[in-house]
């Protein structure tokens, strides 16, 4: 009786908690692609921002399929998409292309974070609706990591440019409807 108690409890906690491991994986998946833009391995960053994707959708299917959906919950996942879609996107894109323009470049870089981090601070106050008000900040990071992979192509102070209208997409009041 005692160990079918405990056993039930312990089941109730990992299923409350599945979501929010789920969301400190993509956190996981953000930070190493900090750290290998660090050293010099943009591709590999590039993908571990992707499986941050994956990981951000997947928290929210499983929070709400188990009925775990918390203010807790909602205020780690943005904690946790500021770092992989806000400064690994940035960093990837700074590293790679953004450094060549200097001062322009590290203002461009910090202003795509900056502007994230209101995106996510706007979403995080906002009354739930049938849409985002603004792109999303995974949206804009998946983006901008996507379009690294053009660099052979697009020339480099196009990016300049494509890094501040993500900035602004995010922060802008168009109506971006919810999947």
């Amino acid at each position: 009786m005692f160990l079918a108690h405990v056993l039930d409890i312990t089941v109730k906690k990992l299923k409350s908690q599945a979501a929010n491991f789920i969301t400190l994986s993509n956190l996981f998946l953000g930070a190493f692609a900090i750290l290998f833009v660090t050293k010099g391995q943009l591709h590999l960053s590039l993908t571990l921002i992707f499986l941050a994707a994956l990981m951000d959708r997947f928290d929210g299917m499983m929070a709400r399929k188990l009925q775990t959906e918390s203010e807790f919950g909602k205020q780690l996942d943005s904690m946790c998409d500021i770092i992989s879609f806000g400064v690994a996107p940035a960093l990837l894109l700074y590293h790679g292309i953004l450094y060549e323009f200097g001062a322009a470049g590290m203002f461009v870089s910090i202003f795509y974070i900056s502007c994230g981090a209101i995106r996510l601070a706007r979403f995080n106050i906002s009354e739930q609706q049938g849409y985002f008000t603004g792109v999303p900040i995974t949206v804009s990071g998946c983006i901008g990591t996507l379009l690294f992979l053009f660099t052979a192509i697009i020339p480099s102070y196009v990016y300049l440019f494509i890094t501040v209208i993500l900035s602004l997409s995010m922060v802008s009041p168009i109506k971006v409807k919810k999947l």
